[in-house]
């Protein structure tokens, strides 16, 4: 059977089934590129900027503002586009700054539950229409008879649109799995980076205030029992 068979066969559930697929289709495509282009220049963004920043702290905003369209760089911009930050300030905007951007990558999942569960539904709803459609012309009579070929006939039909719901469930759960396998190992390479972008910064916050301390009188040791808890 063609594609236009398969639709007139497979009963009115067809159609809402294709509008899913056609959703589905398309959430998948555009996330499949998102991905590839997100992960090809994700380590070379994630090594300038720490890199810079281990070398180099004033010229590491300048660095992560280059790569803002990257959703990477825009991670680091958050934290570093603040003027000289209490660390505790630094802490905070860091991780709202990986909210923000984690649930940008988490776009078009809620599209991809949907039909996981909407298509099986619709495919069983399909095949019970179909199987009203054709049981209610049985008659007692006919059983056992060349009549109740046709009916066979339409109860096979009728099963078309939940194999189709189940195909389309299980495409997009399929990817569903493989796009939240890659946005878990991003929140682990976040929370690593975020860390090590954080360390840098406290070294310097207090290797800054130890500087200033010495100008005005203040001893390190002063200095460093003010920030122990």
């Amino acid at each position: 059977m063609n594609i236009q068979e398969i639709m007139s066969k497979g009963g009115i559930a067809m159609w809402p089934l294709l509008m899913l697929s056609v959703l589905a289709l398309s959430t998948i495509i555009e996330r499949s590129v998102f991905w590839v282009r997100f992960l090809l220049q994700e380590g070379k963004i994630l090594n300038r900027i720490l890199d810079t920043a281990a070398r180099n702290w004033d010229a590491t905003p300048k660095v992560a503002k280059e790569h803002r369209k990257h959703l990477l760089g825009n991670f680091f911009y958050g934290p570093l586009r603040l003027d000289n930050p209490d660390p505790e300030v630094f802490h905070l905007a860091l991780e709202s700054s990986a909210d923000d951007v984690l649930a940008m990558m988490k776009r078009g999942d809620k599209v991809l539950e949907a039909v996981i569960a909407l298509a099986p539904l619709l495919g069983l709803l399909g095949t019970v229409l179909g199987l009203i459609t054709s049981l209610g012309d049985i008659q007692i009579s006919d059983l056992g008879t060349s009549s109740t070929t046709g009916v066979t006939l339409g109860i096979g039909e009728a099963l078309i649109s939940t194999a189709t719901g189940l195909i389309v469930a299980i495409i997009s759960l399929t990817f569903y799995r493989i796009f939240q396998s890659l946005w878990f190992n991003q929140v682990r390479i976040f929370r690593k980076a975020g860390s090590e972008l954080e360390v840098i910064y406290r070294q310097r916050w207090l290797e800054s205030d130890s500087d200033s301390s010495l100008l005005s009188g203040e001893t390190p040791s002063k200095f460093t029992e003010r920030f122990e808890p």
